[in-house]
């Protein structure tokens, strides 16, 4: 009796093991760290902005000399109205293209973030994808940032959710 008892719990145990969901996670932040392709990435990154900003300072030096001269010779008189509006128009149109220019190199500096960045998330996304597969996996969680990396798509009930729903 005793052994009888004792194999039907082993087959028990047994059969919910084998329909357990197996789960797994990472730490992104931990593996991205790690990564020398990430650091000479973000070094790049680093030069490409120290670039960008020093351009913007010089022309932004440049333009508050500018400013500050045409201050001066406006305050002692020495511009005739024509002169002090089209030196007006001639700084707006400096100070136009200074929020230009910004604008631009941010722009470019996220490209170059997502034409660097891209290849390396790829290949992490194919690790997290490989290990799934070896250890039969169904989820990988990202602990840092509580989202699922990997669904074993057999998982995925959305269609059985919308015709509950009665959603086509």
């Amino acid at each position: 009796m005793f052994r009888s008892i004792v194999f039907s719990l082993l087959v028990i145990l047994a059969s919910v093991q084998v329909h357990a969901q197996k789960v797994g996670y990472i730490n992104s932040q931990d593996i991205l760290n790690a990564m020398p392709e990430v650091k000479q990435a973000n070094s790049d990154l680093e030069v490409m902005k120290n670039m960008f900003d020093k351009k913007a300072e010089e022309m932004i030096v440049a333009f508050q000399t500018k400013v500050r001269e045409f201050q001066q010779k406006q305050a002692s008189g020495e511009l005739a109205p024509v002169e002090v509006e089209k030196r007006s128009k001639a700084l707006q149109e400096e100070e136009s293209k200074i929020i230009e220019y910004r604008s631009t190199s941010e722009q470019k500096l996220m490209q170059k973030q997502e034409e660097l960045l891209k290849p390396i998330h790829d290949s992490i996304n194919k690790a997290i994808s490989d290990v799934a597969t070896e250890k039969e996996l169904l989820y990988i969680f990202d602990a840092v940032h509580g989202v699922i990396l990997y669904a074993e798509p057999s998982t995925e009930v959305t269609q059985l959710i919308k015709e509950k729903l009665g959603i086509k």
